[in-house]
């Protein structure tokens, strides 16, 4: 059982007990005057405004922000190493320097994430996700196509991938559904139409650009919340049927034919050793060359020779390992299931079911992505072009991991606040 489901009436939104739960460190409503106004004192400050009370700082999950630096420092790190040879032609403007302007950026939205309590997104969600559909058709008329695929818009000189924005919107739709409807054990079949409905539509849109890696993380994000709710297991089996179902239409309609040949190529790596089965083979033989201690910083062959693809995206775990051995990727590998327990941790402790939600489907964008991308550059998943969270470069996936974080503290800092009356 869940910690928000052991009180009562605490698991919908609009319940509303009598009783105000205050706990240490925990900020408290200001009395109020005769005439209904809160007197602010100096620890007080008034909670329709978007500022941060002292007490509520005092909640901050540092062990989450600690986490997380390191693994942005080895995404720092490795991205000067995957193009040095660019910032040595031109020190100034290189994607470096623009991975440290992103990551500047995703800062800002993190720690700007904080000063709303997150009961205020829960009403954003519908209007986001609608949003992040429309970009979606946008994209696939006005996008921008590279090597195959349509996955950027240009807003302000700016290149935006929507998918990106989707995923925030996906975790704030499904968790705002949950936590309006009336759920005592489990979720019915009817109350899982909605989420369903939502989630197939956004996946169908992605796959059409065509972007398999986000619309696997997608879906399987929204799948980690409906679990999460106590899903019954014949519906678990009732979807794994309905998805081996859908294999055959999607291969034979969906999927191109260069995504055809990488999932081929997994099955059989040797098929095609110069062409789809070139990325997977130098990412083998980059990460074994690495050995246990690696090569050094700037010393990995294959990346200073060129033989490593996309090695500053999709493949940088793989400039990590040959650079920094075995014992470099072991290090990487527990920070993330570090970083994830942490959140995890944040979930059960939210005082309600839309923050253990929103907490949840924030955890599973990053778990997932980690997966999908480590799966891929050691050959244990097709190639399907996705980052790895905080160490590749790319500025709209840097911007809503950081903000993905925000809404972790946002719950963590306010899981004392119970406004109820």
């Amino acid at each position: 059982m869940r910690d928000w489901e052991a009180i009562p009436n605490r698991g919908r939104r609009n319940a509303r007990p009598e009783v105000r739960a205050v706990a240490k460190g925990s900020p408290t409503r200001a009395p109020r005057s005769r005439q209904g106004k809160t007197r602010l004192g100096a620890n007080q400050s008034n909670e329709s405004t978007p500022m941060i009370d002292r007490r509520l700082i005092e909640n901050f999950d540092w062990a989450i922000f600690m986490t997380l630096l390191p693994i942005v420092a080895i995404g720092l790190v490795s991205l000067y190493s995957a193009v040095y040879p660019q910032i040595q032609a031109n020190p100034t403007h290189n994607l470096f320097v623009r991975q440290l302007g992103w990551l500047g950026i995703g800062l800002l939205c993190m720690f700007c994430s904080l000063l709303i309590n997150y009961d205020r997104m829960e009403a954003a969600g519908t209007w986001l996700f609608l949003c992040s559909m429309v970009l979606l058709m946008v994209v696939l008329i006005i996008g921008k196509e590279i090597n195959g695929s349509k996955r950027w818009i240009s807003l302000l000189g700016l290149q935006f991938q929507p998918s990106e924005l989707l995923k925030i919107a996906i975790v704030l739709k499904l968790a705002s559904h949950f936590s309006s409807q009336d759920i005592t054990f489990y979720p019915s079949l009817k109350q899982l139409i909605v989420p369903v409905g939502l989630t197939l539509m956004a996946v169908l849109l992605i796959l059409l650009e065509p972007d398999l890696g986000t619309a696997i993380c997608v879906l399987a994000t929204a799948a980690t919340m409906i679990f999460f709710m106590g899903i019954r297991w014949r519906y678990i089996l009732g979807a794994l049927l309905a998805g081996a179902a859908m294999i055959p239409p999607l291969w034979m309609h969906v999927l191109k034919p260069y995504q055809k040949r990488r999932v081929l190529i997994l099955l059989n790596p040797d098929l095609d050793p110069l062409g789809a089965g070139y990325h997977i083979r130098q990412s083998k033989i980059a990460i074994g060359s690495g050995m246990f201690w690696g090569k050094g910083f700037l010393n990995g062959t294959q990346n200073k020779l060129h033989f490593l693809p996309e090695k500053h995206t999709d493949f940088i775990f793989s400039v990590w390992a040959e650079e920094w051995g075995f014992l470099g990727c072991l290090i990487l590998l527990v920070l993330f299931v570090v970083l994830i327990l942490l959140i995890l941790r944040v979930a059960l402790r939210s005082k309600d079911r839309f923050g253990s939600l929103l907490v949840i489907g924030m955890g599973g964008l990053i778990l997932w992505q980690v997966v999908i991308n480590m799966g891929m550059v050691i050959g244990v998943l097709p190639v399907v072009g996705i980052t790895l969270p905080f160490v590749s470069y790319g500025g709209s996936s840097l911007v809503i991991l950081c903000l993905a974080v925000g809404v972790v503290q946002n719950v963590s800092m306010r899981k004392y606040v119970f406004h109820h009356h």
